[in-house]
């Protein structure tokens, strides 16, 4: 985290675990404005690779499951780099302006996966940058968050993944409620003060929880390499092109959608139980005698108690036993609609 921008939020009264706030002195009066009010989050949990060069979109096209050859400023993208067996390596939210791509993925994968993206540049035409210290994210969820926004800029976004630019602010719409604006550390504390006259400050694990929420799957280090792309939904995102040529894993991912069927999908569920679940739990059920029937993508605290997950699941588990976290034994989940339908 940029380090003015870490003292200003210092300022603001935000507790900080490892570069990342926690909470603003109420985590759980945060978690219920999450789920009811109107939020504004600081997300340096992701940090931002910037690409750049004549030949950047080609490269990052030739390297990543959606059509990036079709992104435009006026537009964002989810996206995935897998290996060449078809298993994620990160999960991206990627974005540009008329000469750059930025490519927002969680800090703990940042240097491994800007390290690996180097390795492909070769005589490319293309520069990868940490950009992290240089953009502030923020995130902005909530049934007055557009209005908010209009009140401040004039213009927003108007469908789910559209971007406008204003000055050195991006403005991307993911959902229906919830806005993700990137800018430099110099106008963060500014567009921070503008935006809290209208949402609460609450702390990056509550964007966490929203991310859950929407089914929206980060792949993690515990998770790298666990998930077939279609396992984690991408697909039902607009994370995937079937259309679109070569990419590493791309033979797995066409394969599984034209010839087969995912054994496995992600679902989203509830768990109440003493010990917060992580990325890579395994989970349990009669259906798989004696070993694990999946793992946990995504955790966090839920408003009102207990714990929301992405939980990647065999699906005759999902549909006929219960799942248990870490055990037989353990702690049932509780399964919910995602906000788009699986297959």
């Amino acid at each position: 985290m940029n380090q003015d921008w870490q003292n200003f939020l210092t300022t603001q009264g935000a507790q900080m675990q490892d570069g990342i706030v926690q909470h603003f002195g109420a985590a759980a009066a945060e978690r219920a404005a999450a789920r009811d009010g109107t939020v504004l989050c600081d997300l340096s949990q992701f940090g931002v690779i910037r690409v750049s060069g004549e030949e950047a979109q080609g490269f990052l096209h030739n390297l990543f499951s959606s059509d990036v050859n079709a992104l435009t400023p006026q537009h964002a993208l989810p996206s995935s780099f897998n290996t060449a067996k078809g298993r994620a390596l990160a999960t991206f939210l990627i974005w540009r302006n008329p000469n750059e791509f930025f490519l927002q993925l969680p800090q703990s994968l940042l240097a491994p996966i800007q390290k690996k993206l180097t390795m492909y540049v070769l005589r490319a035409k293309v520069k990868i940058a940490n950009a992290s210290d240089d953009t502030v994210c923020l995130g902005l969820a909530g049934g007055d968050a557009a209005a908010l926004l209009l009140k401040h800029f004039p213009a927003v976004p108007q469908e789910a993944l559209d971007a406008v630019q204003h000055d050195d602010i991006s403005l991307i719409r993911l959902d229906a409620n919830r806005f993700l604006l990137a800018t430099s550390p110099q106008q963060a504390a500014a567009l921070w003060q503008k935006l809290t006259t209208g949402a609460s400050p609450a702390g990056s694990p509550c964007w966490d929880w929203l991310n859950i929420r929407a089914g929206i799957p980060v792949i993690l280090p515990q998770t790298q390499e666990a998930f077939v792309p279609q396992m984690v939904n991408l697909e039902l995102i607009g994370a995937v092109n079937f259309k679109k040529g070569c990419y590493p894993g791309q033979e797995i991912v066409a394969r599984m959608h034209y010839l087969g069927k995912p054994k496995r999908r992600m679902y989203l569920a509830h768990v109440v139980t003493d010990t917060a679940p992580q990325a890579g739990d395994e989970l349990f059920s009669m259906e798989v005698e004696g070993q694990a029937c999946g793992l946990v993508a995504n955790a966090a605290a839920a408003p009102g108690g207990g714990y929301d997950v992405l939980a990647v699941v065999q699906i005759a588990s999902h549909d006929t036993f219960p799942v248990h976290l870490g055990a037989l034994t353990g702690a049932r989940l509780q399964f919910q609609p995602l906000p788009y339908p699986v297959p």
